[in-house]
Protein backbone atom coordinates (compact mmCIF):
# COMPACT_ATOMS: atom_id res chain seq x y z
CA UNK A 1 0.00 0.00 0.00
CA UNK A 2 2.53 2.97 -1.14
CA UNK A 3 3.93 4.48 -3.63
CA UNK A 4 6.67 1.72 -4.08
CA UNK A 5 3.79 -1.06 -4.86
CA UNK A 6 4.77 -0.68 -8.53
CA UNK A 7 7.79 -2.48 -9.81
CA UNK A 8 10.63 -0.23 -10.49
CA UNK A 9 10.60 2.02 -7.95
CA UNK A 10 12.22 2.82 -4.55
CA UNK A 11 12.15 5.45 -2.05
CA UNK A 12 13.23 6.38 1.27
CA UNK A 13 12.01 9.03 4.06
CA UNK A 14 14.53 11.16 6.23
CA UNK A 15 15.19 13.38 8.85
CA UNK A 16 17.17 16.06 7.46
CA UNK A 17 16.55 18.74 10.04
CA UNK A 18 14.23 20.73 8.23
CA UNK A 19 11.29 20.25 10.76
CA UNK A 20 12.24 21.63 13.99
CA UNK A 21 10.61 18.42 15.50
CA UNK A 22 13.33 16.26 14.63
CA UNK A 23 10.83 13.89 12.21
CA UNK A 24 11.38 12.58 9.11
CA UNK A 25 11.07 15.77 6.68
CA UNK A 26 12.57 14.77 3.64
CA UNK A 27 11.60 11.91 0.82
CA UNK A 28 13.00 10.94 -2.16
CA UNK A 29 10.93 8.03 -5.16
CA UNK A 30 12.96 7.02 -7.72
CA UNK A 31 11.88 5.51 -10.79
CA UNK A 32 14.54 2.46 -12.13
CA UNK A 33 12.91 2.10 -15.56
CA UNK A 34 13.52 0.95 -17.83
CA UNK A 35 10.68 3.73 -18.87
CA UNK A 36 10.90 7.07 -17.04
CA UNK A 37 7.22 8.66 -18.68
CA UNK A 38 5.61 11.25 -16.41
CA UNK A 39 2.52 13.61 -16.13
CA UNK A 40 2.06 16.29 -13.94
CA UNK A 41 -0.91 18.45 -12.71
CA UNK A 42 -0.25 21.75 -10.69
CA UNK A 43 -1.65 24.55 -9.10
CA UNK A 44 -3.42 27.28 -10.83
CA UNK A 45 -3.12 29.66 -8.53
CA UNK A 46 -1.05 32.47 -9.96
CA UNK A 47 1.32 32.77 -7.06
CA UNK A 48 3.05 29.44 -7.03
CA UNK A 49 6.27 28.45 -4.96
CA UNK A 50 9.44 27.83 -6.67
CA UNK A 51 9.34 24.05 -6.85
CA UNK A 52 6.02 23.90 -8.75
CA UNK A 53 7.60 26.11 -10.97
CA UNK A 54 10.77 23.98 -11.79
CA UNK A 55 8.42 20.98 -11.66
CA UNK A 56 6.42 22.36 -14.16
CA UNK A 57 9.40 23.11 -16.81
CA UNK A 58 10.50 19.65 -15.63
CA UNK A 59 7.52 17.84 -16.81
CA UNK A 60 7.17 19.42 -20.32
CA UNK A 61 9.60 16.83 -21.39
CA UNK A 62 7.78 13.97 -20.32
CA UNK A 63 10.05 12.34 -18.55
CA UNK A 64 10.73 11.84 -14.32
CA UNK A 65 13.69 9.77 -13.03
CA UNK A 66 13.13 10.90 -9.43
CA UNK A 67 10.87 13.07 -7.09
CA UNK A 68 12.40 15.07 -4.49
CA UNK A 69 10.01 16.17 -1.30
CA UNK A 70 10.22 18.05 1.42
CA UNK A 71 7.55 19.21 4.82
CA UNK A 72 8.83 21.90 6.80
CA UNK A 73 8.89 24.54 4.57
CA UNK A 74 6.98 25.45 1.23
CA UNK A 75 9.73 27.46 -0.43
CA UNK A 76 7.23 29.44 -1.89
CA UNK A 77 7.16 33.45 -2.12
CA UNK A 78 10.80 33.39 -1.38
CA UNK A 79 12.35 35.36 -5.32
CA UNK A 80 15.21 34.18 -7.24
CA UNK A 81 16.68 32.60 -4.56
CA UNK A 82 14.49 30.09 -3.70
CA UNK A 83 14.37 28.92 -7.15
CA UNK A 84 18.10 28.91 -6.92
CA UNK A 85 17.47 26.39 -3.71
CA UNK A 86 14.71 23.93 -6.24
CA UNK A 87 18.05 23.87 -8.64
CA UNK A 88 20.61 23.14 -6.24
CA UNK A 89 17.96 20.32 -4.39
CA UNK A 90 17.53 18.80 -7.98
CA UNK A 91 21.26 18.99 -8.78
CA UNK A 92 22.10 17.30 -5.42
CA UNK A 93 20.06 14.73 -6.42
CA UNK A 94 21.27 14.32 -9.55
CA UNK A 95 24.72 13.84 -8.33
CA UNK A 96 23.71 11.22 -5.84
CA UNK A 97 21.46 8.94 -8.00
CA UNK A 98 23.63 9.90 -11.48
CA UNK A 99 21.25 11.83 -13.74
CA UNK A 100 20.15 14.15 -15.30
CA UNK A 101 18.95 17.28 -12.69
CA UNK A 102 16.71 18.13 -16.10
CA UNK A 103 14.65 15.11 -15.03
CA UNK A 104 14.01 15.46 -11.33
CA UNK A 105 10.76 17.21 -10.32
CA UNK A 106 10.97 18.97 -6.63
CA UNK A 107 7.69 19.24 -4.24
CA UNK A 108 7.99 21.32 -0.76
CA UNK A 109 5.22 21.90 1.95
CA UNK A 110 5.18 24.10 4.75
CA UNK A 111 5.27 27.99 5.65
CA UNK A 112 5.48 30.00 2.90
CA UNK A 113 7.63 32.73 2.78
CA UNK A 114 10.48 31.48 5.03
CA UNK A 115 13.80 29.83 2.50
CA UNK A 116 14.59 26.46 3.17
CA UNK A 117 17.50 25.17 5.35
CA UNK A 118 19.88 23.99 2.37
CA UNK A 119 22.81 23.28 4.71
CA UNK A 120 20.47 20.55 6.05
CA UNK A 121 18.61 19.72 3.09
CA UNK A 122 21.19 19.32 0.98
CA UNK A 123 23.07 16.28 2.86
CA UNK A 124 19.17 15.24 3.40
CA UNK A 125 19.12 14.08 -0.32
CA UNK A 126 22.08 12.52 -0.12
CA UNK A 127 21.37 10.39 2.74
CA UNK A 128 18.01 9.39 1.46
CA UNK A 129 19.71 8.18 -1.66
CA UNK A 130 21.38 5.89 0.35
CA UNK A 131 18.75 4.38 2.04
CA UNK A 132 16.34 3.72 -1.28
CA UNK A 133 14.18 0.48 -1.08
CA UNK A 134 11.71 -1.34 -2.30
CA UNK A 135 10.38 -0.53 0.80
CA UNK A 136 10.92 3.10 1.91
CA UNK A 137 7.04 3.98 0.77
CA UNK A 138 5.81 4.51 4.40
CA UNK A 139 8.70 6.30 5.43
CA UNK A 140 8.76 8.74 2.52
CA UNK A 141 4.89 9.35 3.19
CA UNK A 142 5.42 9.77 6.34
CA UNK A 143 8.22 12.57 5.67
CA UNK A 144 5.66 14.73 3.77
CA UNK A 145 3.01 15.20 6.43
CA UNK A 146 2.74 18.92 7.45
CA UNK A 147 -0.55 19.17 9.87
CA UNK A 148 -1.43 15.49 8.70
CA UNK A 149 -2.27 13.25 11.67
CA UNK A 150 -1.29 10.15 9.49
CA UNK A 151 0.52 9.67 6.20
CA UNK A 152 -1.77 8.19 2.98
CA UNK A 153 -1.04 5.82 0.79
CA UNK A 154 -2.68 3.59 -1.93
CA UNK A 155 -2.66 0.55 -4.08
CA UNK A 156 -4.96 -0.46 -7.22
CA UNK A 157 -3.54 -4.05 -9.02
CA UNK A 158 -4.67 -3.77 -12.54
CA UNK A 159 -4.33 -7.05 -14.64
CA UNK A 160 -0.35 -7.36 -14.23
CA UNK A 161 0.26 -3.95 -13.61
CA UNK A 162 -0.10 -1.74 -10.77
CA UNK A 163 -1.20 1.77 -9.55
CA UNK A 164 0.35 3.24 -5.89
CA UNK A 165 0.76 6.36 -4.70
CA UNK A 166 0.77 8.78 -1.41
CA UNK A 167 -0.29 12.22 -0.17
CA UNK A 168 -0.38 14.63 2.20
CA UNK A 169 -2.78 17.27 3.04
CA UNK A 170 -5.06 18.62 6.09
CA UNK A 171 -5.31 22.12 5.39
CA UNK A 172 -5.25 24.93 2.74
CA UNK A 173 -7.44 21.72 0.54
CA UNK A 174 -9.41 23.65 -2.00
CA UNK A 175 -8.80 22.37 -6.10
CA UNK A 176 -7.66 24.47 -8.69
CA UNK A 177 -6.22 21.24 -11.22
CA UNK A 178 -5.05 19.37 -8.84
CA UNK A 179 -4.34 19.92 -4.63
CA UNK A 180 -1.74 19.12 -2.24
CA UNK A 181 1.80 16.65 -2.85
CA UNK A 182 0.70 13.29 -4.46
CA UNK A 183 2.99 11.01 -6.30
CA UNK A 184 1.31 8.08 -8.32
CA UNK A 185 3.39 5.35 -9.88
CA UNK A 186 2.93 2.74 -12.37
CA UNK A 187 4.92 -0.21 -14.00
CA UNK A 188 2.48 -0.37 -16.96
CA UNK A 189 4.21 0.62 -20.09
CA UNK A 190 2.68 3.03 -21.10
CA UNK A 191 4.18 6.92 -22.46
CA UNK A 192 3.80 10.50 -21.35
CA UNK A 193 0.96 11.45 -23.72
CA UNK A 194 -1.10 8.51 -22.28
CA UNK A 195 -0.29 9.22 -18.88
CA UNK A 196 -1.30 12.70 -18.67
CA UNK A 197 -4.70 12.19 -20.38
CA UNK A 198 -5.35 9.61 -17.35
CA UNK A 199 -3.91 11.80 -14.86
CA UNK A 200 -6.16 14.97 -15.85
CA UNK A 201 -9.65 12.61 -16.09
CA UNK A 202 -8.78 10.98 -13.08
CA UNK A 203 -7.78 14.21 -11.03
CA UNK A 204 -11.20 15.71 -12.67
CA UNK A 205 -13.47 13.77 -10.64
CA UNK A 206 -11.54 13.47 -7.51
CA UNK A 207 -8.86 15.94 -5.88
CA UNK A 208 -10.56 18.14 -8.02
CA UNK A 209 -13.74 18.06 -6.26
CA UNK A 210 -12.04 18.05 -2.87
CA UNK A 211 -12.60 21.40 -1.46
CA UNK A 212 -12.50 21.18 2.65
CA UNK A 213 -11.54 24.95 3.65
CA UNK A 214 -11.60 27.23 0.17
CA UNK A 215 -8.14 27.73 0.31
CA UNK A 216 -5.85 26.89 -2.67
CA UNK A 217 -2.25 26.73 -1.75
CA UNK A 218 0.84 28.03 -3.95
CA UNK A 219 2.47 24.30 -3.75
CA UNK A 220 -0.19 21.90 -5.09
CA UNK A 221 1.24 18.97 -7.17
CA UNK A 222 0.14 16.01 -8.29
CA UNK A 223 3.11 13.28 -10.56
CA UNK A 224 2.65 10.22 -12.14
CA UNK A 225 5.59 7.82 -13.09
CA UNK A 226 5.44 4.87 -15.30
CA UNK A 227 8.64 2.55 -14.91
CA UNK A 228 7.19 -0.21 -17.80
CA UNK A 229 8.57 -2.55 -15.78
CA UNK A 230 5.99 -5.10 -16.09
CA UNK A 231 5.93 -4.96 -19.59
CA UNK A 232 1.91 -4.94 -19.62
CA UNK A 233 0.50 -2.29 -21.94
CA UNK A 234 -2.75 -1.90 -20.25
CA UNK A 235 -5.98 -0.47 -22.30
CA UNK A 236 -6.31 3.05 -21.65
CA UNK A 237 -9.76 3.67 -20.28
CA UNK A 238 -9.05 0.55 -18.02
CA UNK A 239 -5.90 1.90 -17.00
CA UNK A 240 -7.49 5.98 -16.25
CA UNK A 241 -9.63 3.85 -14.16
CA UNK A 242 -6.95 2.35 -11.90
CA UNK A 243 -5.29 5.71 -11.68
CA UNK A 244 -9.06 7.47 -10.86
CA UNK A 245 -9.64 4.64 -8.11
CA UNK A 246 -6.36 5.20 -6.33
CA UNK A 247 -6.70 9.25 -6.38
CA UNK A 248 -10.13 8.67 -5.17
CA UNK A 249 -9.37 6.82 -2.36
CA UNK A 250 -6.24 9.29 -1.43
CA UNK A 251 -8.93 12.21 -1.77
CA UNK A 252 -11.30 10.64 1.29
CA UNK A 253 -8.13 10.13 3.21
CA UNK A 254 -7.69 13.86 2.87
CA UNK A 255 -11.17 14.79 3.65
CA UNK A 256 -11.11 12.38 6.71
CA UNK A 257 -8.26 13.86 8.02
CA UNK A 258 -9.23 17.45 7.61
CA UNK A 259 -7.37 19.93 9.95
CA UNK A 260 -10.02 19.66 13.15
CA UNK A 261 -12.93 18.11 11.07
CA UNK A 262 -15.26 15.95 13.09
CA UNK A 263 -17.81 15.53 9.95
CA UNK A 264 -17.32 14.26 6.37
CA UNK A 265 -19.72 16.20 3.92
CA UNK A 266 -20.64 14.75 1.01
CA UNK A 267 -22.64 16.96 -1.12
CA UNK A 268 -23.90 15.37 -4.59
CA UNK A 269 -25.97 17.82 -6.89
CA UNK A 270 -28.29 16.40 -9.00
CA UNK A 271 -30.44 17.53 -11.63
CA UNK A 272 -28.18 20.08 -13.30
CA UNK A 273 -28.29 21.46 -16.77
CA UNK A 274 -24.59 20.63 -16.78
CA UNK A 275 -21.84 19.29 -14.90
CA UNK A 276 -20.30 22.58 -14.59
CA UNK A 277 -23.99 24.02 -13.17
CA UNK A 278 -23.25 20.80 -10.65
CA UNK A 279 -20.35 21.76 -9.62
CA UNK A 280 -20.29 24.89 -9.03
CA UNK A 281 -23.30 24.82 -7.27
CA UNK A 282 -21.67 21.56 -4.87
CA UNK A 283 -18.89 23.84 -4.33
CA UNK A 284 -20.56 26.97 -3.34
CA UNK A 285 -22.72 24.97 -0.93
CA UNK A 286 -18.97 23.54 0.33
CA UNK A 287 -17.44 26.75 0.75
CA UNK A 288 -20.24 28.13 3.02
CA UNK A 289 -19.17 28.32 6.53
CA UNK A 290 -22.62 29.40 7.88
CA UNK A 291 -23.79 25.20 6.88
CA UNK A 292 -20.45 23.81 7.86
CA UNK A 293 -20.91 25.28 11.30
CA UNK A 294 -24.56 23.95 11.56
CA UNK A 295 -23.48 20.49 10.37
CA UNK A 296 -20.78 20.55 13.25
CA UNK A 297 -23.65 21.38 15.28
CA UNK A 298 -25.79 18.27 13.62
CA UNK A 299 -28.31 21.39 12.47
CA UNK A 300 -30.34 20.11 9.35
CA UNK A 301 -30.02 24.14 8.17
CA UNK A 302 -31.39 23.68 4.76
CA UNK A 303 -31.83 27.09 4.54
CA UNK A 304 -28.24 27.82 4.54
CA UNK A 305 -27.88 24.68 1.43
CA UNK A 306 -30.40 26.72 -0.83
CA UNK A 307 -28.23 30.12 0.06
CA UNK A 308 -24.90 29.20 -1.35
CA UNK A 309 -27.49 27.77 -4.02
CA UNK A 310 -28.75 31.04 -4.92
CA UNK A 311 -25.32 32.96 -5.13
CA UNK A 312 -24.16 30.91 -7.93
CA UNK A 313 -25.24 31.75 -11.70
CA UNK A 314 -26.41 27.88 -12.36
CA UNK A 315 -29.24 26.96 -14.38
CA UNK A 316 -32.52 26.48 -11.33
CA UNK A 317 -35.78 27.78 -10.77
CA UNK A 318 -35.92 28.71 -6.78
CA UNK A 319 -39.56 27.24 -6.45
CA UNK A 320 -38.37 23.77 -7.71
CA UNK A 321 -35.37 23.52 -5.57
CA UNK A 322 -35.36 19.86 -3.48
CA UNK A 323 -32.28 18.96 -0.92
CA UNK A 324 -32.16 16.07 1.43
CA UNK A 325 -29.94 15.47 4.38
CA UNK A 326 -28.97 11.86 5.05
CA UNK A 327 -31.74 10.73 3.19
CA UNK A 328 -34.25 12.85 4.73
CA UNK A 329 -35.72 15.49 1.96
CA UNK A 330 -36.25 18.33 4.32
CA UNK A 331 -36.71 21.15 1.40
CA UNK A 332 -39.22 20.29 -1.38
CA UNK A 333 -40.03 22.81 -4.15
CA UNK A 334 -38.08 25.66 -2.41
CA UNK A 335 -40.03 25.26 1.13
CA UNK A 336 -40.51 23.20 4.08
CA UNK A 337 -40.52 19.51 3.00
CA UNK A 338 -40.47 16.44 5.71
CA UNK A 339 -39.75 16.71 9.22
CA UNK A 340 -36.02 18.11 10.07
CA UNK A 341 -36.88 16.09 13.31
CA UNK A 342 -36.00 12.62 11.51
CA UNK A 343 -32.30 13.66 10.07
CA UNK A 344 -30.13 11.82 12.17
CA UNK A 345 -26.51 13.98 12.13
CA UNK A 346 -24.75 11.43 14.77
CA UNK A 347 -22.51 10.01 12.50
CA UNK A 348 -19.25 11.08 10.72
CA UNK A 349 -20.26 11.30 7.15
CA UNK A 350 -23.03 13.35 6.52
CA UNK A 351 -24.85 13.32 3.10
CA UNK A 352 -26.41 16.58 1.51
CA UNK A 353 -28.29 16.23 -1.51
CA UNK A 354 -29.23 18.62 -3.67
CA UNK A 355 -31.45 18.45 -7.00
CA UNK A 356 -31.70 21.78 -8.47
CA UNK A 357 -34.42 20.46 -10.94
CA UNK A 358 -33.15 21.77 -14.04
CA UNK A 359 -31.57 18.58 -15.81
CA UNK A 360 -29.73 15.36 -16.05
CA UNK A 361 -26.26 16.24 -14.56
CA UNK A 362 -24.41 15.37 -11.41
CA UNK A 363 -21.46 15.69 -9.56
CA UNK A 364 -20.15 15.06 -6.17
CA UNK A 365 -18.06 17.60 -4.17
CA UNK A 366 -16.57 16.74 -0.72
CA UNK A 367 -15.50 18.41 2.27
CA UNK A 368 -15.92 18.65 5.84
CA UNK A 369 -17.14 20.35 8.95
CA UNK A 370 -15.78 24.27 10.72
CA UNK A 371 -14.43 23.26 14.65
CA UNK A 372 -13.17 25.57 17.08
CA UNK A 373 -10.20 22.62 16.69
CA UNK A 374 -9.57 23.41 12.56
CA UNK A 375 -9.53 27.75 14.25
CA UNK A 376 -7.35 27.08 16.79
CA UNK A 377 -4.96 24.97 14.89
CA UNK A 378 -4.76 27.70 11.96
CA UNK A 379 -4.35 30.73 14.44
CA UNK A 380 -2.41 29.01 17.36
CA UNK A 381 0.95 28.83 14.98
CA UNK A 382 1.98 29.67 11.60
CA UNK A 383 1.36 26.96 8.65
Amino acid sequence: MSVTAAKGFTAAGVAAGIKDSGGLDLALVVNAGPRRAAAGVFTSNRVKAAPVLWSEQVLKGGQVGAVVLNSGGANACTGPEGFQDTHATAEAAALALEDSAGEIAVASTGLIGTRLPMDRLLPGVAEAAGQLSPHGGEKAAIAIKTTDTVHKTAVHEGDGWTVGGMAKGAGMLAPGLATMLVVLTTDADLEAPVLDRALRESTRTTFDRVDSDGCMSTNDTVLLLASGASQAVPDEAEFTEGVRAVCADLAQQLVRDAEGASKDIRIEVVGAASEEDAVLAGRSVARNNLLKCAVHGEDPNWGRVLSAIGTTDAVFDPDRLNVAINGVWVCKNGAVGEDRDKVDMRYREVAITADLAAGSSSAVIWTNDLTADYVHENSAYSS
